[in-house]
């Protein structure tokens, strides 16, 4: 099991399969940065593909710039683009998922996730101040 933290960078969608199920997709950005041997801070940003299977409800609630936690497994996949070019991507099946931060959740957001955490799938809100990213501003993020 991998667990990784990223802002999510567009709001999440339901996806209804042909056999009825339906699966949540988002994507986070996770953002590091590093040194190189001259002293140059660089910054790297990392994109997954999530999906997330257990409870469609909390898709409303993973909305644009959303910090959160996921757990689950990673995978990558290539598929030839329009432009006839090889692509690929990282794909994050997310088997839990914990929200950090108090943001702008309304009432409507809290009853959600009461709802999926009394139907026993795995999300969690976290209301602690562990923002693994506090000290980032807006202006950090690459979306």
């Amino acid at each position: 099991m991998n667990t990784i933290v990223g802002r999510i960078t567009q709001n999440a969608k339901i996806n209804t399969l042909k056999n009825d199920k339906k699966v949540v997709n988002f994507s986070i950005a996770i953002n590091d940065s590093y040194k190189t041997k001259d002293g140059e801070r660089r910054e790297l940003t990392t994109y997954y593909n999530c999906s997330y299977w257990i409870s469609p409800n909390v898709a409303k609630i993973l909305t644009k710039g959303s910090l959160v936690e996921l757990s689950g497994r990673i995978s990558s996949s290539e598929w030839i683009g329009k432009d006839g070019e090889v692509k690929s991507g990282l794909n994050f099946h997310t088997s839990k998922i914990k929200l950090h931060g108090s943001g702008k959740r309304s009432e409507v957001a809290e009853a959600e996730i009461n709802q999926s955490q009394s139907s026993n799938s795995q999300f969690v809100r976290n209301t602690q101040n562990t923002n693994p990213f506090a000290d980032e501003t807006d202006d950090d993020l690459p979306f």
